[in-house]
């Protein structure tokens, strides 16, 4: 369950409930843990996994979320950590916080996180105007990596593959075109997303009809399909 911010979701609980205990689904949801503690232990039990969004240590993370969003994350993740809740993190790397990536894995492993997931920046959405948080320098990336391996970390981190030494391929899809879908998503429109490159794009190729309930094909030349957007691929550091 992703946002905007999944937890402002009045409904949340009962959407919980009804994946985990109706339909048997692993449920997992990303949320960028600003004054979440009430609602998230009533939801505890139904939850398998829940992946806090930071962007840094205190005032960056901050500056791009709000004023004390930092210090409520670290309370929800404590909270997490007294539920015997299983917590994951994430952080899109900029260029005004890739200094901070260790730092950040240091202090979540403090509050028993399993998982550090980092995401390159892409120029979507506000992104898109504010390009001086691109990393442009393709060596800062070198020496992400080097420190990471070098630390000695209890927490796992893993990389979105344009993180990586070699860069994500050009496109993950198969020769003769898509076998099998391993994620989908879903947005309150009813787009339907295949890539995570291709989320906020509007590039969607399929459309969930809520009052058929039918999925459908709704081609177009700037679709993720025709385009053949490559999916997010991670790598274990």
């Amino acid at each position: 369950l992703l946002g905007g911010e999944p937890f402002i979701y009045r409904d949340l609980a009962q959407v919980v409930r009804y994946a985990k205990r109706d339909l048997g689904m692993q449920v997992e949801i990303c949320t960028n843990g600003y004054r979440i503690e009430r609602r998230l232990t009533e939801i505890a039990p139904d939850l398998d996994l829940l992946r806090v969004s930071l962007e840094g240590i205190g005032t960056t993370n901050d500056k791009i979320r709000k004023f004390g969003s930092y210090r409520s994350a670290l309370s929800a993740l404590e909270i997490a950590q007294q539920l015997g809740l299983r917590a994951g993190a994430t952080m899109t790397v900029t260029s005004r916080n890739i200094d901070e990536v260790l730092p950040l894995a240091r202090t979540l492993q403090h509050y028993g996180v399993e998982q550090l997931k980092l995401h390159c920046l892409r120029p979507v959405g506000n992104a898109a105007d504010h390009p001086e948080l691109l990393v442009n320098d393709g060596t800062a990336y070198t020496r992400l990596r080097e420190r990471l391996a070098s630390a000695e970390l209890d927490i796992e981190v893993i990389l979105d593959e344009d993180l990586s030494e070699l860069g994500a391929p050009d496109s993950c899809l198969p020769a003769g075109g898509p076998v099998e879908i391993e994620r989908i998503e879903a947005d309150p429109r009813g787009a339907l997303t295949m890539s995570c490159k291709a989320v906020g794009k509007d590039s969607h190729a399929f459309w969930y009809d809520k009052l058929t309930d039918h999925i459908d094909h709704r081609p177009s030349a700037t679709d993720e399909l025709t385009l053949a957007v490559p999916d997010v691929v991670y790598g274990r550091v």
